[in-house]
């Protein structure tokens, strides 16, 4: 054994704790306390002692052991918790998105639909979100629903309001016919043959008048639901013009109206549909007729817009339209003020049908009039070249 740590302790030259060698452990050092045995004055021998045995080291070993075997258990522990706690953040992250979305489809159901009634959720923009996508896409859902509904809403008051207005147009020629038809049924063997004559022819009228109003209230309603097909097809302009103004020409001249098309020679071929233009002009060049007086002028004039489109005009110098007035003259319930009382069978749905028209051709109709100068009607066509 090496001795210098026992001398050591001995004369206390070195602070504690001093470790000296293990007597079962060559390897090793431990504590010990020794102590000098004397023969008189002759150094005998040493007592050594190792504080620290084999037991108490398997004991502390076992100790030590269980410590750390009670860290990790609780290092195990806490990291679980932890990580039980992370997992519900990143849930209540991934789910708070979710059900916000969820309360604003409660909250549009619980307001009828109706946005209005409530504020929705902004939504981020955010292309790696689908949550956030799928809330802008629900917004803007619920935007289109109010702006259908509102249509759906405007259209029927729309309807109510003129099937109002329009019932004084159809009770006028119903009750007029009910009532020439009664007078022959009471009084048929007191009128002379011409009196009955004369009521049939005006019962008659009542009844083609009826008929037409009937027609073009269908024709508007069919045509404000869109349900309507387009058959677009190139054609030479200048025959349709013509065709109409030859239909025409009977009525214009019973009132000596001089009725031209400009330039006669009209080479213009268009792209549209024949059927839905001729019932434009049709409506108004009956238009012009009924507004324009004796030994008056129409004139259905073409010119050049664009490179790809034709200006085509319809000009009377009739009574003119207020100039208040102009901006209702397509209203479906609108009547002018200076409107003409000419007993001819028409029901004033005429300009609605014909914007209506023009609308779903792609073409804006507008006029432009002077009271007691005449008015002029101008929409373009898609030109083929």
């Amino acid at each position: 054994m090496d001795l210098e740590p026992l001398n050591a302790f001995i004369s206390r030259s070195r602070s504690l704790p001093i470790y000296g060698d293990d007597p079962r452990n060559h390897e090793g050092q431990k504590i010990f306390s020794a102590s000098a045995v004397y023969n008189g004055d002759k150094l005998q021998t040493y007592l050594y002692i190792i504080i620290r045995g084999e037991i108490y080291d398997s004991i502390f070993s076992d100790i030590q052991s269980n410590q750390h075997l009670s860290q990790s258990i609780g290092l195990l522990l806490g990291a679980v918790i932890f990580f039980f706690f992370v997992l519900l953040g990143l849930l209540r992250f991934l789910t708070l998105p979710l059900q916000k979305l969820s309360s604003s489809m409660r909250a549009f159901r619980i307001a009828g639909f109706e946005k209005s009634k409530l504020q929705l959720n902004d939504w981020p923009s955010a292309a790696h979100n689908e949550v956030h996508e799928l809330g802008s896409a629900f917004n803007e859902m619920a935007e289109q629903i109010n702006y259908q509904l509102a249509q759906l809403q405007s259209s029927d008051k729309q309807r109510r309001e003129l099937l109002m207005h329009l019932s004084h147009d159809l009770r006028t020629p119903l009750a007029s016919l009910q009532g020439y038809l009664e007078t022959v049924k009471l009084k048929g063997r007191d009128l002379s043959e011409q009196q009955q004559q004369r009521f049939i022819d005006i019962a008659f009228k009542n009844a083609s008048q009826l008929n037409k109003l009937v027609e073009q209230i269908f024709e508007l309603a069919h045509l404000q639901d869109e349900q309507v097909t387009l058959n677009l097809e190139s054609f030479p302009l200048g025959e349709l013009l013509h065709d109409i103004a030859a239909k025409f020409s009977y009525k214009a001249g019973e009132k000596n109206i001089s009725l031209s098309v400009q330039p006669e020679q009209c080479t213009f071929n268009v792209y549209s549909d024949i059927g839905k233009l001729e019932r434009v002009l049709t409506n108004l060049l009956e238009n012009a007729v009924r507004h324009t007086a004796e030994n008056g002028k129409i004139i259905i004039k073409v010119s050049e817009q664009t490179v790809n489109q034709l200006k085509l005009q319809v000009i009377d110098n009739g009574s003119g339209i207020n100039a208040a007035e102009l901006a209702y003259v397509f209203d479906p319930r609108y009547r002018a003020s200076n409107a003409v009382n000419d007993q001819k069978e028409h029901s004033g749905l005429g300009l609605a049908i014909t914007h209506k028209l023009l609308s779903l051709l792609k073409s804006e109709i507008r006029v432009s009039s002077e009271l007691g100068h005449g008015t002029t009607f101008s929409f373009n066509l898609n030109r083929c070249r």
